[in-house]
């Protein structure tokens, strides 16, 4: 059997990881395993393809913004991964996040579609039911068409036209009458959604949770260098971790609130991911721009008595995963999927934005001794190791092909 994966980018970012952990595992046991991307590092290896170069990316984005369109660009990219498709003749595609410029969707599920490719489907994020926005928060117009989109900029970063509608109905089209196809959702509560959208509704849904490495990076680790660097000594450590904390969706903000209200106690924030400017930090927040790797990061989240959660919205959450396979447990605002997806005895999350409640949960456990998790880690590497993952896409595969 022989898989192909498509994703944005490969060995970088959640999905890339994902990509690379699923690649290395079909490998090993003894499959066929293509990898076509499109953004960042190119590598030399065998049947791994860097399909689009930044030029063309850069070019896609900016016809984006001019023309409204988010996914109808990348010409030269798209034939190139097309003609790869005909060349390697997968027994099964896998398609992950296909954002960033690198593709044209359409033609890509056109094709897969005309020319009966069993193909696999994972819902990292919503935009292949909204037919744009990876988040629709409260809008709910994905259910009827969209049009007059109240979050333009946002969802298809257009200057000057609202092409949401149309791009709706393309997404649609492309769905329709696609046979031999399985949609996978990373979360019960992303599945529940997708099934009521009318450019998925009637598929064949599965939900399959991100898997992490739990045996060589995600476990409990020695942290006393970490705290020497950071002058660290008695004070209870909260964890922010985001790709940027100045984004409003990933509430940063709240954890500046909540740094300001806990000022007088001895409790130091760590924010992960933070891009703004650090000499303005209040002294009791530490701001880091981001780990070296995932081996320093698990070293965060193993220093830390309580990982925050703050977003808006996610439709999975690598971080609460990370946190509590590192014995960390978790408190935040529920955001969709992270309080599915939790371990509920580690784990409390409040109404979002009720940052008086979030407080007095925070406060709550930080009152606990991190020995009261000394089981977490276990518990947490049975539900959220890539080998499980793995297991689950490899039976996905294979039906299939049957």
């Amino acid at each position: 059997m022989k898989v192909l994966q498509i994703n944005v980018v490969f060995r970088r970012g959640s999905t890339g990881k994902i990509v690379d952990d699923i690649h290395t595992m079909l490998l090993n046991d003894g499959y066929k395993s293509v990898v076509c991307y499109g953004r960042k590092t190119k590598y030399i290896e065998k049947n791994i393809y860097k399909i689009s170069t930044e030029v063309e990316a850069k070019l896609h984005a900016l016809l984006e913004r001019i023309t409204g369109y988010s996914y109808k660009f990348s010409y030269f990219a798209t034939r190139y991964l097309l003609a790869v498709i005909r060349k390697e003749k997968p027994d099964v595609v896998h398609l992950h996040m296909l954002n960033g410029y690198f593709v044209n969707v359409y033609k890509l599920l056109h094709f897969l579609k005309k020319n009966k490719i069993p193909t696999v489907i994972t819902l990292h994020s919503e935009t292949m039911y909204t037919g744009g926005c990876g988040h629709s928060y409260d809008c709910e117009k994905w259910k009827t068409g969209c049009g007059n989109c109240p979050q333009l900029k946002d969802a298809s970063h257009s200057l000057f036209f609202d092409r949401t509608s149309k791009q709706w109905s393309f997404m649609k089209q492309a769905f329709e009458a696609f046979d031999y196809l399985k949609i996978i959702a990373v979360s019960d509560w992303l599945e529940s959604r997708a099934k009521r959208s009318p450019i998925l509704m009637g598929k064949e849904f599965c939900v399959i949770g991100n898997g992490i490495d739990t045996e060589n990076v995600f476990y409990p680790k020695p942290f006393q260098e970490l705290k020497e660097k950071h002058k660290l000594t008695t004070e209870k450590i909260v964890l922010h971790v985001s790709p940027s904390f100045s984004s409003p969706s990933k509430g940063g903000h709240f954890v500046m609130e909540l740094a300001k209200q806990m000022a007088n106690l001895n409790i130091k924030f760590i924010a992960v991911g933070f891009d703004g400017d650090a000499s303005v930090l209040p002294d009791n927040v530490i701001g880091v721009k981001h780990t070296k790797d995932q081996i320093e990061l698990a070293t965060y989240y193993s220093m830390a008595d309580i990982t925050l959660l703050t977003s808006k919205r996610e439709t999975f959450s690598m971080v609460c995963v990370e946190s509590l396979a590192c014995g960390t447990p978790v408190v935040g605002f529920k955001a969709g999927a992270p309080e599915q997806i939790a371990l509920n005895d580690f784990s409390e999350f409040i109404a979002y934005g009720d940052v008086k409640s979030l407080k007095a949960s925070l406060l709550k456990w930080l009152e606990k001794e991190k020995s009261e998790f000394n089981e977490l880690h276990t518990i947490a590497a049975q539900d959220y190791s890539r080998e499980r993952m793995y297991h689950k896409y490899l039976a996905v595969y294979k039906s299939l092909r049957n």
